[in-house]
């Protein structure tokens, strides 16, 4: 069984999946984590993309989620603080817009589940990925409220981070998902939208919860 929440960044989506494998006791899916993996082999590649699409075929990509937290290997080495850098981040629309990497995560993840119960969060994931999925979430919130929430998740290791570059980077990455030709950001026809904007943390997951726990129930 799959649930996906889709939305666009800083929409709290990541930390309210999280949240809902917790409470629910099933496994989480960040397919964020895995074309931030494929952006850190991309700038491993130089940028080159013939020796890029090479290494990513080649490259043995495992994950799994632990502890509140979405680890990634690649070929048994750890790379889970590495696609948090900077550098990444500044490329990974870049990257995420190419039909054959967003072929390559899609397929990693329809693969994963198979089997048990999965939530994963993303941006085509309702539309592109998990068309079928049981129950589709969209997340929303206004560009304020999602620049506020990113420089609070950011400000530990950027200190000198401002709230204005914070939102300008949040509407540049909101254009390119959304113009992207390869699968672009929107909500699904059949997608429950939950707007954040004025809901607390605990309220969004509740909401969702209760959703899920409804879907569940039929089930069983």
């Amino acid at each position: 069984m799959i649930i996906v929440i889709d939305g666009p960044a800083g929409s709290g989506k990541s930390s309210t999946a999280r949240a809902i494998a917790d409470r629910l006791d099933i496994e989480y899916l960040d397919s964020g984590a895995l074309y931030r993996t494929a952006t850190l082999i991309y700038l491993e590649a130089n940028r080159d993309k013939e020796t890029f699409f090479r290494l990513l075929n080649q490259k043995n990509i495992s994950f799994y989620y632990e502890d509140q937290k979405f680890h990634v290997a690649v070929d048994g080495e750890s790379v889970t603080n590495k696609i948090r850098t900077g550098e990444v981040t500044k490329s990974v629309s870049e990257v995420a817009a190419l039909p054959r990497v967003r072929s390559f995560v899609n397929n990693l993840m329809r693969e994963v589940v198979l089997d048990g119960i999965y939530i994963a969060e993303g941006r085509d994931l309702g539309t592109a990925v998990f068309p079928d999925a049981e129950l589709k979430f969209f997340m929303s919130a206004d560009l304020e409220e999602r620049a506020k929430r990113r420089l609070n998740e950011r400000r530990k290791n950027n200190p000198g981070l401002t709230l204005e570059e914070v939102k300008q980077n949040i509407a540049e990455r909101d254009l390119k998902d959304s113009k992207r030709q390869a699968d672009p950001l929107k909500k699904a026809d059949d997608a429950i939208e939950i707007d954040t904007t004025n809901l607390s943390f605990e309220q969004q997951v509740d909401k969702i919860c209760l959703e899920i726990s409804q879907v569940l129930k039929e089930t069983e």
